[in-house]
């Protein structure tokens, strides 16, 4: 047991758990940084201003989703595979900045063209800047990703939001206009680029270089031809998730809105883990590929468990807590929201495999099979909520929508890995007979016991169970290379 102790403390020592560790612990910071933020934003100025604002960073948001094209996961792969790896950076830094420039020019369009309000238009001059700030970051993040080198990336990111977060406490000592307060968050993103670009880079992205670099359109143009399932992918989730709220506000309530709402704050939270270590993990599938489709499938085959053990984890944890939690955080108001979060919870129980099994498709440079799942997955979801919404008027409908359209999606990735030999029909069916036993036994057993007594009782017979696997199954498990460490570390 001592010796499995050892092992596990060794792997914590290793890039991925490094990099996921610090992604973790940044973003949980961050958001609740940035949720303090909008708050005293909310407070501070009048209704109307902070909804201009709101307006004007919605677009943004919507635009810089676009902006990058979904091509960082391209360039990581072709960073690892090219010899000249700083000519191509510098390429993909300078392709990156014109596109920003162009959807800088879309963001200022959008605005003009759907608001006549002065003060929403030059908010979005002002913020909209963030479109071609947001595109040169996002190579020097991709770089990390590819040299394990995130922890960077989350601590310049984190002391972004800490400033962010100052500049807010200034409001209540010193009121200025929202007008001023985008400048300076502009001047703030600035340093931000700067401090990616100095420290973040390990100053090995030089102005110079990049302005000597020759990219010409037709070259832009047949990059993105090549690769466009990955702006295909990158741009459906932007609209996956952001559809089921549009759709509430046009149909139902506006209390059904800060249902939904509050629902996908928690669930946001909660996929940070598995977004940021597939992100994390996605170089060593690259590198395991290398060695032979049968050393990927060996490496899916654990770090799935891994990801199934999470999404339960959290589901568990809001069907049992969420009915004090939900208060408790956003105030008594919302005690209804707790049966719309298990319901949006359930999606979880799959979203972390289905983000895993995803990177698995790309390393198998199956992008474009990976674009039409997403693109069948959202449109299930779209149709499903139309159709339901006709009939029911509730919240439910968008959360059973999403639920069922990430199954469609899991499901037709397990029939390509099937196919491609990663899996097999056993441990698929096998995967999604458990999730089913277990969330229905875990539903009975609630209407018997205590929520948070059963959670702590279900964790412990869990833990119990996996512990036993791993020392019974340890051979397998653990190869030779692996043996060898931990008879070292005794």
């Amino acid at each position: 047991m001592n010796k499995i102790f050892n092992f596990f403390a060794s792997k914590f020592k290793s890039d991925v758990f490094k990099n996921s560790f610090w992604g973790i612990f940044s973003n949980v910071f961050q958001n609740i940084l940035f949720s303090i933020f909008f708050i005293v934003l909310a407070r501070q100025y009048s209704k109307e201003d902070f909804a201009n604002y709101i307006i004007a960073n919605t677009l943004y948001s919507f635009v810089v989703g676009f902006s990058s094209l979904g091509l960082g996961h391209w360039f990581v792969r072709e960073l690892l595979h090219t010899d000249d790896k700083v000519s191509l950076t510098n390429k993909f830094f300078k392709i990156q900045f014109f596109i920003g420039v162009i959807f800088y020019g879309v963001n200022i369009i959008l605005a003009y063209s759907l608001y006549s309000s002065s003060l929403v238009r030059n908010l979005s001059l002002l913020i909209g800047i963030n479109v071609i700030f947001d595109n040169i970051i996002y190579v020097i993040r991709f770089v990390n990703v590819a040299e394990f080198e995130q922890k960077k990336t989350f601590i310049i990111l984190t002391v972004e939001a800490v400033l962010k977060f100052l500049i807010a406490c200034v409001l209540f000592f010193y009121p200025i206009s929202i007008i001023y307060l985008s400048v300076l968050l502009i001047i703030l993103r600035l340093i931000t680029l700067n401090l990616f670009i100095k420290i973040g880079s390990s100053d090995s992205i030089h102005i110079k270089q990049i302005l000597r670099v020759k990219v010409s359109w037709n070259e832009i143009k047949n990059m993105i031809g090549a690769n466009w399932s990955f702006v295909v992918i990158g741009s459906i989730s932007v609209v996956y998730w952001r559809i089921g709220n549009i759709l509430i506000s046009k149909i139902l309530e506006l209390t059904d809105v800060a249902n939904y709402e509050v629902s996908y704050k928690l669930f946001s939270m909660a996929e940070i883990l598995p977004v940021i270590v597939s992100t994390t993990i996605y170089p060593t599938l690259i590198n395991s590929y290398k060695e032979g489709k049968s050393k990927l499938s060996e490496m899916y085959n654990k770090a799935f468990i891994g990801y199934s053990v999470f999404g339960l984890l959290a589901f568990t944890f809001i069907f049992s807590f969420s009915d004090w939690l939900i208060p408790l955080l956003f105030g008594a108001k919302y005690v209804a929201t707790s049966l719309y979060c298990k319901e949006m919870f359930l999606t979880i129980l799959i979203f972390p495999t289905a983000v895993f099994q995803a990177n698995i498709l790309l390393t198998l440079k199956l992008e474009k099979l990976d674009m039409w799942c997403n693109i069948a997955s959202l449109v299930v979801n779209v149709a499903l909520c139309l159709i339901g919404l006709h009939f029911i008027k509730s919240v439910s409908v968008i959360n059973y929508a999403i639920f069922i359209s990430f199954i469609v999606f899991h499901t037709v990735q397990d029939i390509v890995l099937i196919k491609n030999k990663i899996t097999t029909l056993q441990k698929v069916l096998t995967f999604y007979f458990a999730c089913f036993a277990i969330v229905a036994l875990y539903y009975f057993a609630s209407q018997k016991m205590n929520g948070m007594v059963l959670f702590v009782c279900f964790w412990l017979i869990v833990g119990g169970l996996v512990a036993y696997y791993v020392v019974k199954n340890r051979e397998s498990l653990f190869p030779k290379k692996t043996q060898t460490m931990l008879n070292e570390t005794t």
